[in-house]
């Protein structure tokens, strides 16, 4: 059996009651050519994978969409996350024990490459069957290796050209990153996470602020970039999808709903009617993970019966 966690997301508030997320240790790359000692092929790489976290949420995605389903395989944990941190369960729907190395808990998974492994455990994680080691466990490169290193397998032609981080745009969607992360995506945590009000206020208005700039962009172009699908809203969408779900009354982002925002709104549903994509998102792990893992923010872990949320409506921006 794994021991205790060792590092949550309360060892990562810092002194003013501020949550700074840890940087991910396993940073390789998998390339076409195999130049990078990683080579892409069928079959060899695999996922661990958590339905209810929005950095694993975005490399569902892109597989779905680059067709990579049968060419990477994938494990899905515990949709609650307890001491021992992440876990293998065949007990709750959609959730998958360990086929690869038979472990019990992820830490396990992650002590194979360094047994003396003492940082947060974390989702998702690429790994190579191979050689038998993490490849990487930062989602935002893994997005990256799936969108441009296996065209290969793509099953279509349609798959095989579809490019999520295009040369042309690259500069564009790097800045919308650069803001959307801190101030969004990371912006929801260190609202729910903090520890002191200064540290809360500070987040929550800084979430909102980009939130707005956010809604301003989408009044004048259908994805962030124009009109095709990009990284860049992959990104934003895993955290937009969970918002109203959780982030409003779980997290305390509560100022406005996604709901009321006409154009972000819509373009979340646009996003979730995409082929393949609703099938990636799963209120249920979302749901229970939050409100049953955190029990310094929700003591008695119940899951509350809403919101009614319906992302099949009409999303009206073709």
């Amino acid at each position: 059996m794994a021991a205790k966690e060792k590092a949550s997301w309360k060892s990562s508030i810092n002194d003013t009651g501020e949550y700074v997320r840890k940087q991910s240790k396993f940073r390789n790359f998998i390339t076409a050519d195999g130049s990078s000692g990683f080579p892409a092929e069928a079959n060899r790489y695999h996922l661990y994978v958590s339905l209810a976290c929005p950095w694993a949420h975005r490399t569902l995605i892109v597989r779905k969409l680059k067709g990579l389903d049968n060419i990477i395989s994938c494990t899905v944990v515990d949709w609650l996350l307890t001491e021992k941190g992440w876990s293998f369960t065949d007990k709750r729907p959609k959730c998958t024990p360990d086929t690869i190395n038979g472990k019990t808990y992820l830490r396990e998974v992650y002590e194979i490459v360094d047994p003396d492994y003492d940082a947060v455990v974390s989702v998702p994680v690429l790994w190579d069957k191979v050689q038998g080691i993490i490849v990487n466990n930062e989602s935002s490169e893994i997005i990256r290796m799936l969108n441009s290193e296996f065209n290969e397998f793509c099953p279509t032609e349609e798959q095989k050209s579809l490019d999520l981080y295009p040369e042309e745009l690259r500069s564009q969607i790097d800045e919308l990153n650069k803001w959307i992360y801190p101030e969004i995506n990371n912006g929801v945590y260190k609202s729910g996470f903090a520890t002191k009000q200064d540290a809360y206020n500070t987040a929550v208005t800084t979430l909102f602020k980009s939130l707005h700039r956010v809604e301003e962009i989408l009044s004048k172009r259908r994805f962030l970039t124009g009109d095709h699908l990009t990284e860049a809203d992959i990104r934003l969408f895993t955290t937009l999808v969970r918002f109203d779900m959780v982030y409003v009354g779980h997290f305390k982002c509560n100022k406005k709903r996604i709901v009321d925002y006409p154009n972000m709104w819509g373009y979340v549903k646009d996003i979730y009617q995409t082929d393949g994509i609703a099938e990636t998102v799963d209120p249920q792990h979302i749901m229970c993970h939050y409100q049953q893992s955190h029990t310094s923010i929700n003591p008695y872990g119940i899951v509350s019966i809403g919101p009614d949320i319906d992302f099949n409506e009409p999303h009206g921006r073709q």
